[in-house]
């Protein structure tokens, strides 16, 4: 390999000293940070378990409405915390909020756990969404500006890896309370119902998550912006591993991205004319799709859902752990290549991808018809090729979601805002996340009582738009510093 006339060996010409390097550093604080991303996808997932029990214990078999609302009261949680988490984390420092944001999950664990009455639960798991939404906003940030910019990509997809850790690992632990106590609603240790202690050991990764924070380094770039230049240049030295002056070279840019004389608000999101700035319409537009093509609702919805096209229940739940397993894999995929392939072409290939996936599910679903069991019941079913049609689809469009709009949205949230104004903008891009997360969960099961051939065909149309407002509006920031993006 050759260099540029007057530059070290491996340097990027333009700038002192040598090109960053990959720093065991870097890795390791970023799988710190991840752990946020952990706690996101076990709360958000673990109260899936204790449904059932929780309806048995408040009375809400008749309450359908109530009941919903504690199951999706987190999502609503979790777009307030998103919302204030930029702007705290810009007064107060990304690792003091990250502890928050651990306390937050550890104490509604415990109390939720401990609750008496379905309205105690629900402020609870209120506060339970808080701290999802805070980690949401936090980990991609800090990563994107913890790490150097050649394997930005990677490192932020391990926000999304951890997420869907946490799901896995929620469910897991569900099935293993409740298998041991022969059900969610029995009684399994000190007197209290399996169902309680679902959401009581939420406080072990709490902790863990709490004190591996206390760990870690604060931004780089939050350190300039409070003017603490050399602390940021021992922290920059650290992750990067390149030499003295280009560590000196970095402080001084990313001082000059960040210089202006107010200090950062949510008022900065707004534009020279009414309305937002563009970049902050793109960060809300790619969080609103990627929920709006419905991909939660196989997560949370999945094993009601292949039971009510005729799997049974042990088929059900092995089709959504096979989901599970392979939502997984394809992040880990994407790990792997968001680096090379580039972010555009990755968020393209999956809408595409989605869009056929999702039609062929619509097309499936379209094919079901009803049949008497033998309690004489009518349940529908899919006749013929078609249940195992469906199933494929539906893995499909996991792997499709996985490993493109899953994670890249995540680390694409993380790099398109100017330093000045990415914690602030990716707030309200987490926010509307949430929302468009609550509105999907919310309103699946009435298109699906309307119709799911009717459900799965519009999130294809989504899906269908995601494609045309990517190749329109996102530009690609693989490979490049924070310090280039304007807003």
């Amino acid at each position: 390999m050759t260099s540029e006339p007057g530059s070290t060996p491996g340097s990027t010409p333009g700038q002192p000293g040598s090109r960053e390097k990959t720093t065991a550093q870097a890795i390791l604080i970023s799988i710190v940070a991840a752990v946020g991303g952990f706690l996101f996808g076990f709360d958000s997932s673990v109260i899936n378990g204790a449904v059932k029990a929780i309806n048995s214990q408040f009375g809400l078999e008749n309450s359908p409405l109530l009941s919903g609302f504690a199951v999706a009261v987190a999502l609503l949680g979790s777009a307030v915390g998103a919302w204030f988490a930029g702007p705290a984390a810009d007064r107060y420092g990304r690792v003091r909020v990250m502890l928050i944001a651990a306390v937050a999950f550890a104490v509604s664990s415990v109390l939720s756990g401990l609750a008496f009455a379905v309205w105690d639960l629900i402020l609870w798991r209120f506060i339970a969404g808080i701290g999802i939404g805070i980690a949401s906003v936090i980990a991609p940030a800090y990563i994107a500006e913890i790490a150097p910019a050649r394997i930005r990509g990677s490192l932020a997809s391990l926000q999304q890896m951890a997420i869907v850790l946490g799901i896995f690992v929620a469910l897991l632990s569900d099935a293993l309370l409740q298998y041991s106590a022969g059900g969610a609603a029995n009684e399994l240790f000190l007197g209290a119902e399996a169902w309680r202690w679902m959401f009581i050991v939420g406080v072990i990764p709490s902790v863990i998550y709490g004190l591996l924070a206390l760990r870690i380094p604060e931004s780089p770039r939050y350190l300039v912006a409070k003017g603490r230049l050399d602390e940021a240049g021992v922290v920059l030295g650290r992750v990067l591993g390149t030499s003295a002056d280009a560590v000196q070279h970095k402080v001084q840019e990313i001082a000059e991205s960040l210089r202006r004389e107010d200090k950062p608000s949510l008022r900065d999101l707004r534009g020279h004319a009414a309305g937002l700035r563009p970049i902050v319409w793109v960060g809300i537009l790619l969080s609103v799709f990627q929920q709006f093509v419905g991909i939660n609702v196989i997560f949370y919805y999945s094993t009601t859902l292949w039971q009510a096209v005729g799997f049974s229940e042990n088929d059900s739940f092995i089709a959504s752990v096979i989901n599970a397993l392979i939502n997984v894999v394809s992040t880990i995929v994407a790990i792997i290549i968001v680096d090379r392939v580039g972010r555009k072409p990755m968020l393209l290939g999956g809408s595409a991808g989605m869009v056929v996936t999702l039609a062929v599910m619509a097309v499936a679903f379209s094919q079901s018809v009803l049949t008497v069991g033998a309690d004489g019941k009518e349940s529908p079913s899919l006749p013929g090729v078609w249940g195992p049609v469906a199933l494929v689809a539906a893995n499909l469009y996991v792997v499709s979601f996985a490993v493109t709009w899953g994670p890249v949205v995540w680390v694409l949230l993380g790099e398109i805002f100017p330093n000045w104004l990415r914690a602030a903008a990716l707030a309200v891009a987490a926010a509307a996340q949430w929302i468009a997360n609550f509105i999907v969960t919310v309103s699946f099961q009435a298109l699906a009582d309307l119709s799911l051939t009717f459900a799965y065909g519009l999130y294809a149309l989504m899906a269908l738009l995601s494609f045309f407002f990517v190749m329109r509006f996102v530009q690609e920031t693989k490979g490049k510093e924070l310090e280039e993006m304007v807003g």
